[in-house]
Formats: C-alpha cells, sequence, structure tokens
C-alpha cells in the first residue's frame, strides 16, 4: 500500500470537494419531487497532474483473465491489500453508512472479456457525464446486495439477471459521503441488446479487461484543494471516456487482487 496517497478524514464530502459518489447512491433527505442543491466539482478531474503506472507494476497476464481462471480466483482469494483504500478509507465500524451495491459485469466476448460501464446522461443534476458501473442503494425490497446490484442493472441498461453468473466479490469501498458500496462482479453472457434508461443513461460501453488490468493505463492524479489539502484519486482514460473516481478505484483494487 502506498503511503503517498493521503487519506479522506472526514465521513462528509468537503464542499469544495469533487464527490465522485454514484447518483443512485447519494443521500435520499429531501422531500418527494424536491431536487438536492448542485454538487460542483472544485477542480477538473480530467486536467490534474498525474504520473502513470505508479510503482511500475506489471500487466495481469491474459492467461489469468480467463472465465475459467477468474472462477478459480474468486473461489480461492490470496492474500492481498487493496491500495485504493487509501483515497476512500475503510470505516466498517461505522453503522451511519448508506448500504449499497454494483454490478462489475465481464461481458464474455469472442476476442476477449470485456468490463461493461456507462455514462451517465448530461442533464443530470448531479454528477452529469460520469462513467459508473451500474448498481445503486440496496432498498428493503433487495434480498441481498447481489439482488440490488443486478436488479440496478436490468433497470439502467436492459441487461437481465438470468445472463449474469455472480463469481464473487470486491472489497467494500467506502465513500466520503457516507456509503458502503459492494462491488460484486459478474459474468455475463452478452447475447442482449443494451436498453439504457433514457433518463439516466447516455451511453453503455466496453472497455477491454486486458487494458483495465494492465497499470501502464492506470494514472494517479493528486490536486490541491481550495480550502486546503490534497485530493488523489486513479483515472483509466479510454477512448473518449475518462474513468476516474469510484470506479476507477474499484477497477485498480480488482487490478490487485488479480495480480495478487
Amino acid at each position: 500500500m502506498s503511503s503517498s496517497i493521503p487519506t479522506e478524514q472526514s465521513g462528509d464530502a468537503p464542499a469544495d470537494e469533487t464527490d465522485d459518489t454514484p447518483e443512485e447512491v447519494q443521500p435520499d433527505i429531501l422531500a418527494p419531487g424536491a431536487r438536492r442543491p448542485p454538487q460542483r466539482p472544485a477542480f477538473d478531474p480530467v486536467t490534474q497532474p498525474w504520473v502513470a503506472n505508479p510503482g511500475g507494476l506489471a500487466a495481469v497476464p491474459e492467461t489469468h483473465l480467463t472465465p475459467t481462471a477468474l472462477r478459480e480466483r474468486f473461489a480461492a482469494p490470496p492474500a492481498w491489500t487493496p491500495d485504493a483504500q487509501d483515497i476512500n478509507p475503510a470505516r466498517a465500524a461505522d453503522r451511519a453508512l448508506r448500504l449499497a451495491s454494483v454490478l462489475v459485469p465481464m461481458m464474455l466476448r469472442p476476442d476477449g472479456i470485456r468490463i461493461m460501464l456507462t455514462q451517465r446522461t448530461a442533464h443530470l443534476h448531479d454528477h452529469a457525464g460520469q462513467v459508473s458501473f451500474p448498481g445503486g442503494r440496496v432498498e428493503p425490497s433487495d434480498t441481498s446486495v447481489a439482488d440490488a446490484a443486478l436488479r440496478e442493472t436490468e433497470e439502467e441498461t436492459g441487461l437481465p439477471r438470468r445472463l449474469v453468473e455472480v463469481i464473487g466479490q470486491l472489497p467494500d469501498y467506502f465513500t466520503g459521503t457516507g456509503f458502503r458500496v459492494v462491488p460484486l462482479v459478474g459474468l455475463v453472457r452478452p447475447d442482449f441488446a443494451p436498453r439504457p434508461d433514457p433518463f439516466e443513461v447516455a451511453e453503455v460501453f466496453e472497455v477491454p479487461l486486458r487494458f483495465l488490468m494492465d497499470p501502464a493505463n492506470h494514472r494517479l492524479h493528486s490536486t490541491a484543494l481550495p480550502a486546503g489539502g490534497l485530493r488523489s484519486y486513479y483515472s483509466m482514460p479510454w477512448q473518449q471516456f475518462f474513468i476516474w473516481g469510484a470506479t476507477a478505484g474499484m477497477l485498480r483494487n480488482l487490478y490487485q487482487f488479480l495480480r495478487a
């Protein structure tokens, strides 16, 4: 774990800090029909200084990125340490955290596995245009975190849950806005046509897993906040999409898990 990544100390997101918590898992504290005050970044996450491949790590071998190898790895996890938790530190003892779950959909394509992601619509009040995994808050009607992730994924992208084989999960990802996000990993038979929810999802796209599991494509950004202190976050730009924040942090943890 790198000691150079600063740790957020507060459970609330500072007013001048970019809030990268997915819109679906934002606090629901207003009256029905009311909208939360807009949260706008205090900095442009795309243009902040960065270093590529912090630590000079090697790519995960492609032999580890097959469906069989992935099932075996999640069935018998090795000892390993997430390094993205320094950005959003684990606060497992905090009972006030809201529970959410997301799906990391691994599409079984002929040329190799691809990760399905969504880009949020530009008109949304918060986090417009950002890249995220499908998912959201765990509702009382959900029977489990996996049930919630699969429900939200179908609602957002049209992916039927019958096509998803959940093979495991990554460590909980704790956000500065008070959420414990559970990332579920699933292998997906891709014989479906995406039907994005037009209100929330502007685009459904895929990124090769081998690209995301090569740290040569990982950038670690650092920026000074207007109120003082530093903010650090990972990004993994792909074509016109800027994958960063919580989504990139969970992908970084997936990398560390598969390379261990």
